[in-house]
């Protein structure tokens, strides 16, 4: 069996404490809350595409991207971020500048690592 061509994707992102990680989603990425129920609460990560906050006791992110988004302008979407109290990772030997920004070698591509209140690793690319 194949997924139907037209079926939608849902986003499960773990949390050891969605009081404390829903505002996050909220308020600081701006995303719409969609519904909440006694499992999760679940936003629009576009295009009514869901994501669904999900509790589970004693989750520690694991350090790897969970979530990205594409995004027009990198810089201006760091920095609102930045204004909103978010801290960029900077990793030893990625040579990223100090805005958190990396950039492939062919200047294709820039990525910015960021992490929610779980850990859990979220990331804006910049294609072109």
């Amino acid at each position: 069996m194949s997924l139907p061509p037209a079926a939608q994707p849902v986003v499960f992102v773990l949390t050891a404490d969605r009081a404390k990680s829903r505002p996050f989603y909220a308020d600081v990425l701006g995303l719409r809350l969609m519904g909440e129920d006694g499992h999760a609460v679940t936003f629009d990560l576009g295009n009514r595409t869901p994501l669904r906050l999900t509790d589970v006791a004693g989750h520690v992110g694991s350090g790897h991207t969970v979530v990205g988004w594409h995004v027009a302008d990198i810089r201006s979407a760091v920095q609102a971020l930045a204004d909103k109290g978010v801290t960029f990772r900077i990793y030893d030997g990625f040579g990223q500048d100090a805005d958190g920004v990396w950039s492939s070698p062919d200047g294709g591509a820039h990525v910015a690592w960021f992490a929610d209140p779980d850990g859990n690793l979220l990331s804006l690319t910049q294609v072109g």
